[in-house]
């Protein structure tokens, strides 16, 4: 595995690769659910490379950017194990060097939701991945669906710009009680660890309710707050139904699929989720 450390040395590394390149961006900390990304983008490329950054333009608090869970040596043996053609791993200067001043906004599908509520986070997000497809021109990036909304962003961002990568939506790995994996997890007491999947099961009996029949969105956006409130460990921050593509709430009857989505603390963690209401099993 080529170890990857400046973007001249990314971008001297790709010259190499002459046939397609997936790109697995993360913030490190890997856990079952990069290794899923990381083989989508194996089964469909020769080559694939993985990204380690921890973004600081992307964070709205200093102390959560600090706490971010961090174990590069560890990062590197999974990705060996798995068999990683590259990894690139820059430092904030080599991202940010200084005097930078050239930021993306993607302005109406980054409203509402993780938007509200972590103002300029996806501001840091759009800029960096724009700069990471640029340094290392892939033809497919891969990305969770539990970060739907940050899916969506991407999307627009190289819909707009006219990148030359599709964005692929991987399903949301989970933990056996159905916890998404994330790796904030690893922050969470024993008693918040066994709180914390309220979140999905939530989630999942209000599918449930959709599937059974149920089309007031009212109706379902309640349930699944109260199944949330009956966990004293977990405070909900917002629990929203947005069109699957637009982002835009919905209200009323629903006329078709819809996207569930919450973010909650769970202790001082802030954990994030979301499920697709539809008829059937589908993905964004």
């Amino acid at each position: 595995m080529k170890i990857c450390r400046t973007i001249a040395e990314v971008r001297a590394f790709r010259q190499t690769l002459v046939q397609g390149v997936g790109c697995v961006p993360t913030m490190g900390y890997l856990h079952a659910g990069h290794a899923a990304l990381v083989q989508a983008s194996q089964a469909a490329h020769p080559a694939t490379i993985v990204t380690l950054f921890v973004n600081p333009a992307q964070f709205n608090a200093a102390e959560d950017l600090a706490n971010y869970p961090r174990d590069e040596a560890g990062d590197l043996a999974k990705l060996v194990s798995w068999g990683v053609t590259a990894v690139f791993i820059p430092t904030v200067a080599e991202i940010y060097p200084t005097g930078y001043q050239t930021y993306i906004d993607v302005e109406e599908v980054s409203q509402g939701l993780e938007g509200q509520y972590r103002p300029g986070h996806f501001r840091g997000v759009a800029t960096v991945v724009a700069k990471l497809l640029n340094i290392i021109q892939p033809s497919h990036a891969y990305f969770g669906q539990k970060d739907a909304q940050q899916v969506a962003v991407v999307r627009q961002m190289v819909q707009d710009l006219a990148l030359p990568v599709e964005i692929m939506a991987c399903p949301t790995v989970r933990e056996s009680d159905g916890l998404a994996l994330s790796s904030r997890n690893a922050r969470l007491s024993p008693a918040e660890r066994r709180a914390a999947p309220v979140l999905y099961r939530a989630l999942r009996q209000t599918q449930d309710a959709y599937q059974a029949g149920e089309r007031l969105a009212e109706t379902l956006v309640e349930q699944a707050r109260a199944i949330i409130h009956a966990e004293p460990l977990v405070r909900l921050e917002y629990l929203s139904l947005n069109d699957p593509q637009t982002l835009k709430p919905l209200a009323g009857t629903l006329a078709g699929s819809a996207l569930l989505s919450l973010a909650a603390y769970c202790g001082p963690v802030r954990l994030i989720d979301n499920l697709l209401l539809a008829k059937h099993s589908e993905h964004l």
